[in-house]
């Protein structure tokens, strides 16, 4: 039986929104993609239909207030930005971000979707007369950097489901004109910082990577807190590797479309949930690729962004960090993130930084 094959819908109320149409799923144990010509590894029964419905289950929508823009980020008070504080210990700073590679001797790698980033220079060194002897560089710099390739935040006017933003802000709040009318990066003008837990999958099951199209489940998440000692609380910042990053720089840059990427299986969307997480950051694109479902593509992102307002981090390298808290043994940190303030963007790239 396929999700095609489906008749009957039902009417989903959001917590006393406009009313959400959703079709009945049917359990998939095992999803054959013809799209992606590979098998998915899925190891939990959870149905399409029950996914769907965990944008009511799980919404946030007027928890903070019908005018809020921070979504989960509300978890992270003053007080746990102090608590955070006092973890650094050793005065070491770790970057989790890809260098972003731009210039007219830049090419499109697999993994990168709208071309390479642009470089175009609007003032050099090249040639410089003798005087005045002060000068300087400038240059214009372009790129997409929603994707597969470069480290970026999504703000909560990325994602739209059933023709909705987070808090019920209607899709055609996003303009061509103005950008994000609603729920722009700028949401985020005053950063996040708050403690950082690193769930290293990766090195809790004895292995280098996770393979692409496996999905990480809760049981996965609990392990490797088990293995770290330290569990995610509420307003942390949960970063989770699968050891992806190692990955891409021993095979090369992958066409995500056909080879797919390991990520989080929608079940973990209840434990976030549950355990208050903040922020939620991976060396991925969060899902899990190729789609466990037809109708709901990127699950953690539909239901994290637009019903839980979740605040989600792609494409992070988590490989030096990783390393550092193994030498460290200390698997938190105090975590900072500071996007760029463009009226109307719907994320921003960024260079998220762990300090011990």
């Amino acid at each position: 039986m396929t999700i095609a094959s489906v008749a009957s819908e039902r009417r989903l109320e959001v917590l006393g929104y406009a009313d959400q149409q959703v079709c009945t799923g049917v359990p998939v144990s095992r999803f054959e993609s013809r799209d992606y010509g590979m098998s998915q590894k899925v190891t939990s029964s959870l149905t399409q239909h029950e996914v769907v419905a965990y944008a009511t289950s799980l919404s946030n929508w007027g928890r903070w207030g019908s005018a809020d823009r921070l979504g989960t980020l509300n978890l992270i008070t003053p007080q746990k930005r102090l608590e955070a504080a006092r973890i650094v210990r050793e005065g070491v700073t770790v970057s989790c971000a890809w260098n972003i590679e731009a210039g007219p001797d830049a090419t499109a790698a697999p993994d990168e979707e709208g071309g390479p980033p642009q470089r175009f220079m609007i003032a050099t060194g090249e040639g410089l007369p003798e005087t005045p002897r002060l000068r300087g560089a400038r240059e214009f710099i372009g790129f997409v950097f929603h994707g597969y390739a470069m480290t970026h935040v999504d703000a909560l006017s990325h994602i739209f489901w059933d023709k909705q933003m987070y808090n019920g802000c209607p899709a055609d709040a996003v303009t061509a004109r103005a950008g994000a009318t609603k729920h722009d990066v700028t949401s985020l003008a005053g950063g996040v910082v708050s403690r950082g837990i690193l769930l290293d999958v990766a090195r809790a099951q004895g292995r280098e990577w996770l393979d692409p199209g496996e999905s990480m489940l809760p049981e996965d998440l609990e392990a490797a807190e088990n293995l770290a000692g330290v569990r995610v609380e509420v307003g942390d910042v949960m970063l989770v590797r699968s050891g992806y990053g190692r990955l891409r720089r021993t095979r090369g840059r992958q066409d995500v479309d056909t080879s797919g990427l390991p990520g989080l299986h929608p079940a973990c969307l209840p434990w976030i949930h549950d355990r208050g997480a903040a922020l939620l950051g991976s060396d991925t694109a969060t899902d899990v690729l190729p789609p466990l479902f037809p109708e709901i593509r990127m699950p953690v992102h539909a239901i994290g962004v637009a019903a839980m307002g979740l605040w989600i981090l792609d494409g992070c390298d988590l490989e030096e960090l990783g390393e550092i808290c193994e030498r460290l043994q200390s698997w938190e940190f105090l975590f900072f993130l500071s996007p760029l303030r463009i009226r109307g963007a719907t994320g921003s790239p960024v260079n998220p930084l762990a300090v011990f």
